[in-house]
């Protein structure tokens, strides 16, 4: 039979499927009893799940990253689906197709990026173009960015998701560069697609989107300036006041310090990079937060984070005038 994915999962169904261990947590009840609870995760989500018996033994058995095999109830807690978990054993990753547990863009990737090296070829700044010429022929570098998530979570979430966030910023920059007057197009272009640069090492992107080692203990701002400063050694004679431009971009583009910027945006072209990248990734987050709620009525759920319901439109036509 066919897998079932975490999307077409219904209350009172009995699993018997591969899904990606994404968390787990040991935790103990009041009796002093452990158990455990876990994210399982394929391409269309997520879902939780807890393990009351055998607790030990599957605990000692999987590991998060791990492709599982789960025997398993489906219910209902606190308003969504959960797993009760009878049994969990690992799976050797040549046995699945990890296209089922990595969500992907929509988009045509071959054809994005063209898109995108298409625009820095047309830059007017001889510099900034070489540098990118030596960006595009690093075919470790291209794999990599053209692979990578934007976010764990929060937008973009998903395989080529970088290379689609950064094409849709650079669509809007050219739109602001052309509306607003003094602003220098190919600097801001060039923020653009090097503002999250340093994410194709923060992110592991492989079975899982979570961060690496090296994203949590330094963070794609920092990550992004190494890779920034890499190539900036093989494009002679690049101007050093062009140089620190740039890497006051990427250094910036969060906005604040209480977002995780080490300074604030300080040039028109480094405040319009913070802006165009907040408004694509938040349209990016509703929608998706939008497109994922499986209910019927004109209004989702509460967003936590953004601390409001969005509206869908008008519910479906009930018939009554």
């Amino acid at each position: 039979m066919p897998k079932p994915f975490v999307s077409e999962l219904v209350a009172g169904s009995a699993v018997d499927a591969v899904f990606l261990l994404a968390e787990r947590n040991m935790a103990h009840k009041k009796d002093g009893n452990p158990f455990l609870t876990v994210t399982l995760a394929d391409r269309t989500g997520q879902v939780k799940g807890v393990v009351w018996d055998q607790v030990e033994r599957i605990a000692a058995a999987v590991t998060e990253g791990d492709f599982v095999h789960v025997r398993a109830q489906v219910g209902e807690y606190r308003g969504g689906l959960q797993m009760v978990v009878k049994d969990m054993l690992r799976v050797p990753a040549d046995q699945v197709d990890p296209a089922d547990f990595l969500p992907t863009t929509s988009r045509d990737v071959g054809k994005m990026f063209d898109r995108l090296r298409e625009m820095t070829g047309r830059m007017q700044n001889p510099h900034l173009k070489r540098l990118f010429e030596v960006f595009w022929a690093d075919d470790e570098f291209v794999a990599a960015y053209t692979r990578a998530p934007a976010a764990k979570m929060m937008h973009h979430a998903y395989i080529g998701g970088l290379l689609e966030h950064t094409l849709s910023m650079a669509v809007l920059a050219g739109m602001v560069a052309g509306h607003y007057s003094g602003v220098d197009r190919d600097l801001l272009l060039a923020g653009v697609i090097l503002h999250d640069v340093g994410k194709v090492r923060e992110l592991e992107y492989a079975r899982r989107i979570d961060y690496t080692d090296e994203g949590r203990l330094l963070s794609h701002i920092i990550i992004g300036l190494s890779m920034l400063d890499e190539k900036l050694g093989q494009v002679p004679d690049f101007p050093p006041v062009q140089a620190q431009l740039l890497k006051h971009m990427i250094v910036s583009h969060h906005g604040s310090r209480a977002f995780g910027s080490p300074e604030p945006p300080k040039t028109i072209e480094a405040v319009l990079l913070n802006h165009i990248d907040e408004m694509d990734s938040r349209v990016n987050s509703i929608r998706e937060y939008v497109a994922k709620d499986p209910s019927d009525g004109s209004w989702t759920p509460y967003h936590r984070l953004l601390e409001r319901h969005f509206y869908k439109g008008p519910g479906p036509d009930t018939g009554n005038d």
